[in-house]
């Protein structure tokens, strides 16, 4: 039986907010094992770019939570925290 099917759990989070200076989709992943259980961590980050707009659902899609993050030296990004809190709430329903 390989890795993958030995998985007994994936937790996906994702990473939005305003655009960050990163080339991409950023994904990293890490599998441990916690109490004799394999656990797969997934961390997804488009840096908030528009260009990835287009596919949004599917990036959510499976997701277990979201970190919205901001830049403390950008007021304007601090203020688009509400608009992406509202996209998370759109798309959960």
């Amino acid at each position: 039986m390989s890795e993958e099917e030995k998985i007994a759990y994936v937790f996906k989070v994702v990473v939005i907010g305003d655009s960050k200076s990163a080339i991409g989709v950023e994904f990293q992943n890490r599998t441990i094992s916690i109490s004799s259980k394999l656990v797969k961590a997934q961390i997804w980050d488009t840096a908030g770019q528009e260009r990835y707009r287009a596919v949004t659902s599917a990036y959510y899609r499976g997701a277990l939570g979201a970190m919205l993050v901001y830049d403390v030296t950008k007021r304007q990004s601090f203020d688009h925290v509400t608009r992406w809190a509202d996209e998370i709430e759109r798309l959960e329903q």
